[in-house]
């Protein structure tokens, strides 16, 4: 089984997220969640604790912190990288290298070799615009692997491409990965 790095950033999406987590978890995978700050005002990091029996982070400071390198271990400790959701705000600072949370600073210390997959969950009218479709061009000439959003109604009542795919589908897509 593998080392799951799940990375979750604040989307209406985000409790598939969780669902995510628990499903890998039943699968047998050991599941490290990250929460970007904003996911951690939608969800409780405490929730991903319970779903996966493992530490779930938000940040690497603060007085709660006995480590100020978890950026580190947690990128060695992983063999899968997972964000989902991602927002096109969390696919834009991944794409230009932007460190300015636990989960984007772990992104640029992940070594080589490990595979990266992102999954993308925004509204259609963000998911069609040339900088979310270049920032998403830039995560795959980096190596990430981008899963195609599911078309759909959005949680803001619009419809169209931009759901995050079912928790099912989105095993279904990670399969290589995962064995």
């Amino acid at each position: 089984m593998k080392r799951v790095l799940l990375g979750v950033s604040a989307s209406a999406a985000v409790h598939k997220g969780a669902d995510l987590a628990s499903k890998l978890t039943g699968l047998g995978h050991a599941v490290t969640a990250v929460l970007t700050p904003r996911a951690a005002e939608l969800i409780a990091p405490q929730l991903f604790e319970a779903l996966t029996g493992r530490a779930a982070f938000v940040t690497e400071y603060g007085p709660e912190r006995q480590n100020a390198m978890d950026h580190i271990e947690l990128a060695r400790a992983a063999e899968l990288v997972v964000i989902a959701p991602a927002t096109a705000d969390l696919i834009g600072r991944l794409a230009h290298g932007l460190a300015g949370d636990l989960l984007t600073t772990l992104a640029l210390a992940i070594p080589s070799g490990v595979p990266r997959v992102v999954c993308p969950a925004m509204n259609p009218h963000m998911w069609d615009k040339p900088a979310v479709q270049r920032n998403l061009a830039l995560l795959r000439e980096d190596g990430w692997r981008v899963l195609t959003p599911a078309d759909g109604q959005m949680a803001c009542g619009d419809a169209g491409t931009g759901r995050l795919p079912e928790v099912a589908d989105l095993l279904e897509a990670l399969a290589g990965e995962l064995s």
